[in-house]
């Protein structure tokens, strides 16, 4: 049900906004329409027509709201309220026009994001601090204030799309992301999530066709949600890529995510998302791990980090280089990160560390640095996954 519930808020807020303006009131009265359906659905049952009912149900609350706000301000006269039966409900999805509404250029980055991730991603106030490392009251007060500085905005598809896409793919990705590997908690992933990123990246495609890094980007999400149902076991313990049981892979989707990159790296300019999903299709080209053509990763990272900025790809560059050149080569690359408080801040640094010195044979240095890196990750499936490594390389 969560999942139905999060690929309808987007459409339920398109349609109340389009339809009522006030985009702050109407996300409020979406958040309550859900808050209803997540108290009645579950014992009367879902409804034939689930959107209708949520739009039906929020615009009855935006009108309450709209008309408690009017008498606050004793201005009933001057302020006209739409009629307490809602207009016929339309059948267009305005999830798109919503996301590019979040991701107005008057907006800063730091509040676009949470926005975003609360308008179309359907999160709580406090998830979104969680899978940003960010205060609730902060994240609260970003979304509030972005909120007010979206009043008077027209709702519809922008002429200026390329001055916001960059923004819509970031959200989308983090969207994603969140869903594959949740920021905190007792879930590894959180399916309903990714599958509503690429519901939109699929969306965002059919706009742009010709666009490539918005067909890079809907490719790396495919590839890389290709493998969810083999990174856990059946009792939920975390497999890492070298161990996953590849008959597990989702061939559909990694047949549509290499047709997706090929296309698009043939044809138009090479972008950051691109190179990730190449490096996703080549990982899903080996048969066993041991056939990963690791020279052809570590070109395509060398491509990737001078256009992205940021620790991650370094990270990754630094296993890659491992596996090409020797654990030690990697190590001297990760020793670069070794002051850089970005990289330092997360788990992944420590865990991809450990990782070396583990293929170098130093199991006791590495089983600490596993230990180190499970006490800076929030979720307890990595923490359990981190636990386990540093315990098997403690038992040599």
């Amino acid at each position: 049900m969560d999942e139905l519930w999060r690929s309808l808020a987007p459409q339920v807020l398109g349609a109340l906004v389009r339809r009522y303006g006030h985009f702050e009131a109407c996300e409020d009265a979406v958040q309550e329409a859900l808050l209803v359906a997540a108290q009645q659905w579950p014992e009367q049952g879902v409804p034939d027509e689930p959107r209708t009912w949520l739009i039906r149900v929020a615009s009855r609350r935006l009108i309450d709201l709209l008309r408690n706000e009017e008498s606050r301000r004793r201005r009933e006269d001057a302020v006209r309220t739409p009629d307490v039966a809602p207009a016929p409900v339309s059948a267009t999805d305005d999830s798109l026009t919503v996301l590019f509404l979040c991701c107005h250029p008057a907006l800063p980055a730091a509040s676009q994001i949470p926005l975003t991730l609360r308008a179309v991603g359907g999160l709580t106030t406090s998830e979104i601090a969680a899978a940003l490392l960010t205060p609730e009251a902060t994240i609260g007060q970003r979304i509030s204030r972005a909120k007010q500085k979206l009043r008077g905005q027209p709702f519809r598809r922008p002429d200026d799309y390329e001055e916001r896409l960059a923004a819509v793919l970031q959200v989308l990705y983090l969207i994603f992301n969140e869903g594959y590997t949740s920021t905190a908690g007792d879930e590894l992933a959180r399916a309903d999530l990714s599958r509503e990123a690429i519901r939109l990246g699929r969306m965002l495609h059919s706009l742009l066709p010709d666009d490539g890094e918005a067909a890079g980007l809907l490719a790396l999400m495919l590839l890389t949600d290709a493998r969810r149902s083999a990174r856990t076991t059946a009792d939920g313990a975390l497999v890492p890529l070298d161990e996953q049981d590849r008959s597990r892979w989702d061939q559909a989707a990694i047949h549509e995510g290499t047709e997706l990159i090929t296309w698009a790296m043939r044809t138009t300019t090479l972008g950051p998302y691109q190179l990730q999903a190449a490096i996703a299709a080549v990982h899903s080209e080996a048969t066993t791990a041991r056939d990963t053509d690791w020279r052809q990763i570590l070109a395509l990272y060398n491509l990737l980090e001078p256009l992205l900025d940021g620790p991650v790809v370094r990270l990754n560059r630094a296993v890659a280089t491992a596996m090409v050149h020797g654990p030690e080569a990697g190590i001297r690359l990760l020793d670069t990160l070794s002051t850089d408080e970005r990289a330092l801040r997360g788990h992944r640094f420590h865990a991809v560390r450990a990782h070396l010195l583990e293929l170098r044979g130093d199991h006791r240095e590495a089983a600490d640095t596993y230990l180190s890196a499970a006490k800076l990750t929030t979720n307890t499936f990595e923490q359990r996954y981190l636990r386990n490594r540093a315990a098997r390389l403690r038992e040599h």
